[in-house]
């Protein structure tokens, strides 16, 4: 009798004084579902919002073994020798100082000159000895080390990069073929080999490319006849002003004997091949537009207007006894390379070759692991017009095609920046470089009448830039004609290219070098 009279005050209290039963029971279930919602909100959160991967370019493995307590060398001339993978060893420098911020002693156009011998005049920016602090200087040029004294500082160290000659002569071939007078006249290499004084006259424009190309690159005399006094005096004059001599052949081991004089990260000299040609070239192929096109203009070799015509692959079939002609031809050359192999092989028994073998199998595995990261389909090199990013696209010689990459989708910025620098050619590394440091440089204005489009004065060339496009630029400069796109010829995703390279237009006024 006392519960349920206390119980039906208990309902007169609640009913009456606190409101119904079903309130609370609503109120309970709201606070129910509220708080599983914040539960699973948490829970939510913590497993969405992960801290932002760290890329690959900030793992310890970017820095590669220790080198002690020493400082990286900023002050750096290289000279880029031709056909010697100097384009590779180019992009490791526009990086490591890109990077920094270092200032750059770039050409007024794409060559520091060449192939006259080098003038500080031909550094855009240069005021006169010391008067500005220039970092790094590596664009072609033909050495002449009072010149370079005046740009660079007294603490600078020089290095430069050797090949084979004779396999500096196939790929001169492939390349120059259509610049240099006397590859032009011949059918083939061998043809050039069995013979070369009847192809090859000294007084010709270009025909530097044709005989002892690296004693020429390094200031020398290329003509002149062969002796071993005069050979023993160009190494010694080479070994005085260069602190390392890198061999082609012998690149990875090269990288880190570079790494070491430098003191730079294990990253600095990873890099992927770039400028490489395709080893069967393409039967169809112009100059105009092209890096060949481009030292057509400033070399002043004439190309003729109109659609390209399909021309015969170089033929750069050689027997053993025309490679040991090519050696006698280009006997200076091979002086050097001889000579400069040997002191290579001196560096690295200081090193050591046991830590060699090691610290390239580093160099190598670390190659590996950011073709994975930073390039489509496993790094595999791939013709110009596969390439969807045509800001990346390397410009094509005349008779071969010059391969490039193309970068992995779905990067994080900072990876993806650092990708694009080691795949990004070398002159639009170059233009990159050149806006970056003088980002006021004036524009030449088109003639009227051509809307969205400005002229650009690069050296003895001019390109031109179509904004209303994505084509990118064209050459446009000295006695260069022009050509359409190759009727037929198909960009990656099977369009027609003859839209993205117009019929170039032919310049009234011819470029100078300044």
């Amino acid at each position: 009798m006392l519960f349920r009279r206390r119980a039906r005050m208990l309902r007169w209290l609640v009913c009456g004084r606190l409101g119904p039963v079903w309130m609370w029971k609503a109120l309970l279930l709201f606070v129910a579902i509220a708080f599983a919602g914040q539960l699973l909100g948490v829970i939510f959160n913590k497993s969405s919002v992960q801290p932002a991967a760290r890329s690959i370019f900030s793992s310890p493995d970017a820095q590669g073994p220790s080198l002690g307590s020493c400082q990286p060398h900023t002050h750096i001339m290289f000279l880029k020798t031709h056909k010697t993978a100097s384009s590779t060893v180019l992009n490791m420098l526009y990086r490591f100082g890109e990077e920094r911020n270092l200032r750059f002693a770039l050409p007024l156009g794409y060559q520091l000159g060449y192939p006259l011998p080098f003038n500080a005049h031909r550094v855009k920016g240069y005021r006169g000895p010391r008067a500005i602090e220039f970092h790094i200087m590596g664009n072609h040029m033909r050495f002449n080390k009072p010149e370079v004294e005046k740009v660079m500082p007294a603490d600078t160290f020089y290095f430069s990069i050797i090949r084979d000659p004779v396999a500096l002569a196939e790929s001169s071939f492939a390349y120059y073929k259509e610049v240099a007078p006397a590859f032009r006249k011949a059918k083939g290499l061998g043809d050039f080999a069995d013979d070369p004084r009847k192809y090859y006259d000294p007084r010709l424009r270009n025909n530097h490319y044709a005989r002892n190309l690296l004693w020429f690159d390094f200031g020398l005399d290329h003509n002149a006849n062969f002796s071993v006094t005069l050979a023993q005096r160009g190494e010694a004059m080479i070994y005085q002003a260069f602190k390392l001599i890198l061999v082609s052949e012998y690149f990875d081991q090269s990288m880190i004997l570079l790494r070491h004089a430098l003191c730079w990260p294990l990253d600095a000299v990873v890099s992927f091949s770039l400028n490489a040609r395709q080893q069967r070239p393409s039967s169809i192929a112009g100059m105009t537009g092209s890096w060949m096109g481009k030292a057509a203009a400033v070399a002043g070799v004439g190309v003729r207007a109109g659609r390209s015509q399909a021309k015969t692959p170089p033929n750069l079939s050689l027997t053993e006894e025309q490679r040991e002609k090519l050696r006698q031809w280009n006997a200076l050359d091979w002086y050097l390379y001889k000579a400069f192999n040997r002191t290579f092989w001196k560096e690295i028994d200081r090193f050591g070759h046991a830590q060699m073998e090691q610290e390239v199998a580093l160099l190598r595995m670390r190659r590996d692991d950011l073709a994975r990261v930073c390039l489509r389909d496993g790094g595999k090199p791939v013709e110009a017009h596969r390439i969807r990013d045509k800001n990346i696209r390397p410009f094509q010689s005349g008779l071969v095609k010059i391969l490039g990459y193309e970068l992995q989708p779905g990067l994080d910025n900072t990876t993806r920046t650092a990708c694009l620098r080691m795949i990004r050619p070398e002159i639009q590394y170059k233009d990159v470089l050149d806006v970056k440091q003088f980002p006021r440089a004036q524009l030449v204005q088109a003639q009227p009448g051509q809307q969205g489009q400005v002229m650009i004065a690069a050296g003895s060339s001019f390109v031109r830039q179509d904004s209303s496009r994505t084509g990118g630029e064209r050459l446009v400069g000295g006695e260069v004609g022009g050509r359409t796109a190759e009727e037929g010829e198909r960009d990656w995703d099977r369009s027609r290219l003859i839209k993205n390279n117009q019929t170039l237009i032919r310049v009234q006024e011819k470029g100078r070098l300044r």
